[in-house]
C-alpha cells in the first residue's frame, strides 16, 4: 500500500494535522510525517510541547502520544531534501497538508521549495498526485487569494479546515475529526468518524 504524506506547517492548530496522523494510523495506514521547521516552534508555544526533530525519536514519541500501534509511521526531518518522498520516482497515494501556513502555500504556489514539505507539494503536482492543502489564515487578502487560485489551477484541492454545525457537535474533538475525515474524503478515504448529512429531520 503507497503511503500518505502528511506536512504539518508552522500555522496555528496543529492538533487537525495530529489527528489525521492518528486517524490514518488507527486504520493502519502507512504515514509518511514532515513537520516544517516553524511547527516545532507552534506546539512549544501554544501547547507546550517539545517534539523531537531526529526521526526515530520522532516517531517514538507520536506513537506514545497517540497511543497507537498499528499502521505504519515514518518521520522526516524538515530539511532532509535527500528523503525518498522528494523524488517522483516514489509512489504516494497524495499528500495532505494540514495545516497549511500562508508562506508554505505562496511557496509551492511559486515552485520555490526551500523544505522538504515544499518539495513533496512540488513532486505531488508535478506528478499529477492527490495534494490537498488545507490553508489556516484569516482573513485572507488579495495574495493569499491569488495563490490559492494558481494552485487549484495547478491539480491542488484546497480543503480550508471549517466545520459543520448540522453534527451537533459536543466537542472541540467533535469539530476536529469533521475537519480531518473530510480531508480524507478528499483523498477518496472512506473514514466513518462523523455523523454525515442525510437531509433535514422530519
Amino acid at each position: 500500500m503507497n503511503n500518505i504524506v502528511i506536512a504539518i506547517t508552522g500555522a496555528s492548530a496543529m492538533q487537525i494535522g495530529e489527528r489525521a496522523v492518528q486517524l490514518l494510523l488507527e486504520n493502519n495506514q502507512s504515514v509518511d510525517l514532515i513537520l516544517s521547521k516553524g511547527a516545532y516552534e507552534v506546539a512549544k508555544s501554544e501547547r507546550s510541547i517539545n517534539i523531537p526533530v531526529e526521526p526515530k525519536a520522532q516517531c517514538e514519541f507520536w506513537r506514545n502520544k497517540l497511543e497507537v500501534k498499528s499502521g505504519k509511521l515514518r518521520c522526516y526531518r524538515w530539511n532532509d531534501h535527500s528523503a525518498s518522498i522528494a523524488s517522483g520516482s516514489h509512489k504516494t497515494k497524495g499528500m495532505v497538508i494540514v495545516p497549511c501556513s500562508m508562506g508554505t502555500l505562496g511557496r509551492i504556489a511559486s515552485g520555490f521549495s526551500l523544505d522538504l514539505i515544499e518539495r513533496c507539494a512540488d513532486v505531488h503536482l508535478k506528478e499529477n498526485r492527490p495534494l490537498i492543502i488545507s490553508p489556516r489564515e484569516s482573513p485572507l487578502n488579495l495574495i493569499h487569494i491569488e495563490n490559492i487560485k494558481r494552485l487549484a489551477i495547478a491539480g491542488a484541492l484546497i480543503v480550508p479546515p471549517i466545520p459543520a454545525w448540522y453534527t451537533n457537535p459536543q466537542t472541540i474533538e467533535d469539530l476536529i475529526d469533521f475537519i480531518v475525515v473530510r480531508l480524507f474524503d478528499s483523498l477518496g478515504e472512506d473514514f466513518n468518524y462523523i455523523q454525515r448529512w442525510c437531509g433535514p429531520n422530519k
